[in-house]
């Protein structure tokens, strides 16, 4: 029987991915529609340049422990947001 980290392993960047867009799609009017994604797809890219930029310079500084620490508090800073407006999500 499958455990739990074969659950969790099959939660990918691309199921993430797929609801992204989905949203987009269904939030974005027609006629702007090429403008959302487009403009999703610039914001996402000039993150992932800078989160790479932040990790490389984390680990020229301090190792990849103080990499996987920093990554490690950023997952505990995003949880923490997340139950905070977790109320307000679900009326949403």
């Amino acid at each position: 029987m499958p455990g739990i980290s074969s659950k969790v392993s099959a939660i990918s960047p691309a199921d993430a991915a797929d609801a992204q867009t989905a949203e987009i799609a269904r939030t974005a009017p027609a006629e702007l529609r090429g403008t959302a994604f487009g403009m999703f797809n610039l914001i996402t890219g000039i993150m992932l340049l800078l989160a790479s930029v932040l990790a490389g310079a984390l680990w020229d500084l301090s190792g990849p422990k103080g990499t996987f620490l920093a990554g490690a508090g950023f997952t505990l800073l995003t949880l923490a947001g997340l139950a905070a407006v977790r109320g307000r999500l679900k009326g949403a």
